[in-house]
């Protein structure tokens, strides 16, 4: 098995492809300790100790480093832990079966207007079709929060969360694509 490396817009995290699917469906996040006991990978990965989040997506592995960790040196502990994990066959997560897990919800997000169904549909479509797949290029994920006013919330998530370039993808990339195709939409902001 090769697991290949590629580097993200965001210098403190890497992405892992194992080539294999890692999630059926849907995404997960881990930002700590405790949030990674769910995942048997996302758990040794943190007990490295210079990890800070872990992100499964669905054919790649994010892996976030700590504040002045160098890749030259955790590079190779991360890729021999990702082998040993796919070619033992070992689970993702504990319990019988959470393959379904995805992101999960934020609890600053707006309840959408009924009124604002058919540009609410628009919006997630477009991100659903559009945004995703280029975010996931980048090792993340960004998920529809809310839609308020005119102003679409959006959290980033994996190798975008924290990245230098983020406040940009949302406005120059996002907002750009969102008032282009729905003339309603007059911000994007992170949530």
């Amino acid at each position: 098995m090769f697991i290949e490396t590629e580097t993200t817009p965001n210098p403190a995290t890497l992405k892992f492809l194992p080539g294999e699917p890692v999630m059926e469906t849907g995404t997960r996040e881990f930002r700590n300790d405790e949030e990674a006991a769910a995942s048997p990978l996302a758990a040794a990965l943190f007990d490295l100790g210079d990890v800070t989040g872990v992100f499964y997506g669905r054919d790649f592995i994010s892996v976030t480093a700590a504040p002045g960790v160098e890749w030259a040196g955790l590079k190779p502990q991360v890729v021999a832990m990702l082998l040993d994990h796919f070619v033992t066959g070992a689970p993702l997560f504990t319990g019988p079966d959470a393959s379904g897990i995805t992101v999960p919800a934020d609890e600053d997000h707006f309840d959408d207007d009924p009124a604002d169904a058919d540009v609410v549909a628009q919006i997630k479509e477009l991100i659903d079709t559009r945004v995703r797949p280029a975010v996931a290029n980048d090792g993340g994920d960004i998920v529809y929060r809310g839609f308020h006013e005119g102003v679409v919330y959006l959290t980033m998530h994996g190798a975008c969360s924290g990245c230098p370039s983020s406040t940009a993808t949302l406005k120059n990339g996002i907002e750009t694509l969102l008032k282009h195709y729905v003339p309603e939409v007059t911000e994007v902001r992170a949530a």
